[in-house]
């Protein structure tokens, strides 16, 4: 893989220079050096743009956030490394400025830049780059239905497992099942491509049902040492509408010889603004089945206090945003009441988009006892899942971020 081309923007020569020498010890040599928003827009036009923007706001001229905002809407830029000496609560709101851009927020680094902390993100870029679900070409159109549907009925879709692991001992509890879709030309195209089309052809049930065969085959397989394997699937909030839901599920379980406790299903939070009780029927049938509910992206949407008075859930995956900014005191402080919450409720947590040791030992610290992330291990096919689990948690943990093929 080609070494990232990385912009430096600072206006104090000395900071700059640092900054540049700093990323040189470790090893990358496509550097530009920009001392202002408009200095910067002109060099990175001129090159026909960036991999990654190491960015100061505080400047003369053309400040920090202008630039940003400009080289958003021109899309110079894949990553942004934020750094800068404002105050925490500043950082915060210039977080969520730049997200809502819709610019990679690789993270935010305080002054004096420091080696390791620059490292670690630009590793994260390097991770994000080499997943091959995010790096494979990608058609331009929208698929048609009639595509859609080939591709189900060729089992073109795929089952993909994102393992979740104890945070103190690295023991395998599960996975998350992910859909991946396999094509002849175009390789393997992550979800962000092909789910829209899924909702707007309204198969979602169709791919739904067809992931959780997949996945109870493979559960059956690992299973065979007597050890439990829970796995998690996403189900869409109109699917708790279905009067058969429940059923199908069953019968899905039978066919399979599967436990419904070796199930969790995962609603995003902010599906559940307003859901009729037909739903809220469903989740309680699916409870008292002994399947798990769990609340996705816990922490982003509107009314989760109200939800979990309300709802059935017995889990919350903590949304990956909070975990990413967990050098802030605002976000530490959050993720300690959930957990306080969570204990509380008898619910479990499960810390999403863990990608750093640091990250792990924070929520060690705090608590948490489970997670999933790219610091364990990517999403993987059913073959290296098998693989995982017979070769045993703790060998699978020590290697996790080198799975071969993910």
């Amino acid at each position: 893989m080609d070494s990232p081309i990385i912009l430096v923007l600072e206006d104090h020569s000395l900071q700059r220079a640092a900054a540049v020498s700093v990323l040189r010890r470790l090893g990358y040599t496509g550097i530009i050096e920009a001392t202002d928003g408009h200095d910067a827009i002109d060099k990175i036009q001129a090159t026909g743009g960036v991999d990654v923007a190491i960015c100061d706001l505080n400047m003369a001229g053309m400040d920090g956030l202008t630039f940003l905002r400009q080289a958003s809407q021109l899309s110079l830029m894949q990553s942004i490394i934020i750094c800068s000496s404002l105050a925490e609560d500043l950082l915060s709101t210039v977080d969520h400025i730049v997200k809502q851009q819709g610019l990679d927020l690789l993270g935010i680094i305080t002054k004096p830049l420091c080696a390791p902390a620059l490292k670690t993100l630009l590793l994260k870029h390097k991770l994000k780059r080499s997943d091959p679900a995010k790096s494979s070409v990608r058609p331009i159109r929208m698929p048609s239905e009639s595509t859609i549907r080939r591709a189900i009925a060729n089992q073109e879709f795929r089952a993909y497992y994102q393992p979740k692991f104890s945070l103190r001992t690295g023991e395998i509890d599960g996975a998350e099942v992910l859909a991946r879709w396999q094509t002849l030309d175009q390789g393997l195209i992550s979800p962000s491509f092909f789910l829209p089309s899924i909702q707007r052809y309204g198969l979602v049930n169709e791919l739904f049902y067809n992931l959780l065969a997949q996945g109870l085959s493979l559960q059956k397989l690992v299973q065979s040492n007597g050890k439990p394997f829970k796995l998690a699937f996403n189900l869409d909030v109109s699917q708790l509408n279905n009067l058969d839901l429940v059923e199908r599920i069953k019968l899905l379980l039978r066919t399979h010889g599967a436990s419904p406790q070796g199930l969790i299903f995962e609603l995003t939070e902010t599906g559940l603004l307003e859901i009729p009780h037909v739903g809220m029927e469903n989740m309680v049938r699916l409870r008292m089945l002994g399947v798990g509910l769990a609340i996705d992206d816990f922490g982003v949407g509107y009314s989760s206090l109200e939800r979990l008075c309300q709802m059935p859930f017995n889990e919350l995956k903590l949304d990956a945003g909070f975990i990413q900014r967990m050098d802030q005191h605002r976000y530490i402080k959050v993720i300690q009441g959930t957990l306080s919450l969570a204990k509380d409720l008898n619910m479990r947590v499960v810390a999403e988009g863990i990608e750093t040791a640091e990250q792990l030992r924070g929520l060690s610290r705090l608590g948490c006892q489970w997670g999933q992330g790219y610091f364990y291990a990517r999403p993987m096919s059913w073959a290296h899942m098998a693989g995982w689990r017979f070769e045993g948690d703790q060998s699978a943990w020590r290697r996790a971020v080198d799975v071969p093929g993910c």
